[in-house]
């Protein structure tokens, strides 16, 4: 839909969307895909809040059967092989040992459990839960006890980062408006719209927007977006629950994961991460203060390296640590006495004074791995609002459309990435099979987008270490909104796993000159 005028100056939008993480980006794709013109804004850079800090999973949460959560599984399981095949460069399959012993819980219930995890979500590609002797099967060899019992079954891995990004491109190709560094700082009901101001956070600029709907997807900021409409109410709707993981050298061979029972009844995972490093995490406690402030604490440190080595005869210490990334959910507040038990589903709620009043839908909760569902109702809510004040819209808009349609370079088959990054590297030979591989990972297709006519390094331009070129950094600039070396090294590549420091400030010089001269 095209944007009209408001007041001749301002640009009138059909949804406003607060927030560029998973859930805001997933709902810009939606609706822009459906037709509604759409306008994002995101006060950092996107991802850069909870969408970046999660375990990279996608999976049903075999924990949250436990809590009787399961539509919210049955739900996340049947999303883990729809988002697979949308975007099968950034997601692909794990294996997950499940060790047991006697002490914990017991063989019967994770027998009932893994079965109905199987079998509730529709699974068709992923291969199926399987018992294993640990006693002679490899993935037992690290393990520090001898467990005879253990379970193997299936998930998937995400880059959190990417499938963000991707969300957002697709959006924007679609016709919505994605705005980094842009907050919103005041939102006035002016009948059935709403008058927007916003602020560029590096200019402090600032500008007016109108829209018909306005949609609250800030998580942990929720609340606080609330309050900046209505500073007289108090809102408590969310939880924040922090959550920190630890990254440590790889400490066994093989490519399978491992989930744990703690002795406090609390999950742990390790998981092979980037080649070279093993992710470890994820803690769970209540959070007070910013959220935009958390940081891993020496209580949370002492606790993964404690689970890690009641398990694993490779010990670890908070020296080996090399990275450490913290991060809060927001999940709704259900009123659950402990963290590790609050709900991980999402709820809307619309909220419209008179019924002409322009209206706000607020996203509390959600989880990764439903982002596209929670998108999908949001936008059933969407048009049942627009049908009562506009059919011209409802009669536009094309419908459900998100389920079969690949995201940005995902356009392959599930089975297909080694072939599509092995045709790259043909055709690309001057590339190492390495870096054909990272390429593949984080851009798919379109990493011939950058690459381009290139048939050497030389042709790639200015080189900033481990395979980062002065092609892809102005391609990341130039289409994914990147802005800073964090930015590119940590929530577009993974990068910054590897750079040191004065690697990191060559980069961020260079990008500096850059802006300067071309933005």
């Amino acid at each position: 839909m095209n944007n009209q005028n408001f007041n001749n100056n301002i640009d009138s939008y059909d949804i406003f969307i607060i927030g560029g993480g998973i859930n805001g980006c997933g709902i810009a794709r939606d609706a822009a895909g459906r037709g509604y013109s759409v306008y994002l804004c995101e006060a950092h850079d996107l991802a850069s809040g909870t969408s970046s800090q999660s375990t990279k999973l996608i999976h049903g949460g075999l924990r949250y059967l436990e809590y009787y959560e399961f539509r919210l599984v049955r739900e996340a399981l049947t999303e883990r092989e729809i988002l697979w095949k949308l975007a099968p460069h950034i997601i692909h399959p794990l294996r997950f040992i499940l060790p047991h012993h006697k002490d914990l819980r017991p063989a019967w219930l994770l027998r009932l459990g893994l079965f109905l995890y199987d079998h509730i979500g529709g699974r068709k590609h992923l291969p199926p839960t399987s018992t294993l002797d640990l006693s002679t099967d490899e993935t037992g060899k690290p393990l520090s006890q001898n467990y005879k019992n253990g379970f193997e079954y299936s998930d998937c891995a995400v880059d959190d980062a990417r499938l963000v990004l991707l969300n957002a491109l697709d959006a924007a190709e679609h016709g919505a408006s994605i705005n980094t560094r842009s907050k919103c700082i005041e939102m006035q009901r002016n009948g059935d719209c709403w008058l927007l101001t916003i602020e560029d956070q590096l200019t402090h600029k600032q500008s007016k927007i109108s829209a018909k709907i306005l949609i609250n997807a800030s998580g942990p900021w929720a609340d606080e977006v609330l309050s900046t409409l209505n500073p007289s109410k108090s809102s408590k709707n969310i939880r924040l629950v922090q959550g920190s993981h630890i990254i440590v050298p790889k400490i066994y061979k093989h490519d399978k994961c491992y989930i744990f029972q703690n002795k406090d009844n609390r999950i742990t995972f390790a998981i092979p991460y980037h080649d070279k490093f093993t992710l470890i995490g994820t803690t769970d406690h209540e959070y007070q203060g910013d959220p935009r402030k958390t940081h891993i604490t020496q209580e949370e440190i002492d606790y993964l390296c404690d689970a890690t080595n009641s398990y694993f005869k490779h010990k670890i210490s908070p020296d080996d640590i090399v990275s450490t990334f913290s991060g809060v959910r927001s999940l709704y507040n259900d009123g659950a006495s402990k963290a590790q038990e609050a709900t991980r589903d999402y709820v809307l709620r619309v909220d419209r004074p008179k019924n002409k009043d322009a209206p706000i839908i607020n996203i509390f909760g959600g989880k990764i791995t439903t982002y596209r569902c929670l998108a999908e109702t949001t936008l059933e809510k969407i048009e049942d609002l627009f049908e009562k004040s506009n059919d011209q819209i409802n009669d536009e808009n094309k419908g459900k459309w998100t389920k079969t349609a690949p995201l940005p370079g995902g356009n392959f088959g599930i089975d297909e990435f080694d072939k599509t990054y092995q045709q790259l590297h043909k055709d690309y030979s001057f590339l190492s099979k390495e870096e054909a591989k990272r390429y593949t990972k984080l851009y798919g297709t379109r990493a011939r987008d950058f690459l381009d006519n290139a048939s050497s390094y030389q042709d790639l331009g200015e080189s900033f270490g481990y395979g980062l070129y002065q092609h892809e950094v102005e391609y990341l600039i130039s289409t994914e909104w990147a802005i800073t070396a964090e930015d590119i090294l940590w929530r577009r590549t993974k990068l910054g796993l590897l750079y040191n420091p004065e690697q990191v400030e060559k980069l961020s010089q260079w990008i500096k000159k850059f802006r300067e001269h071309n933005i």
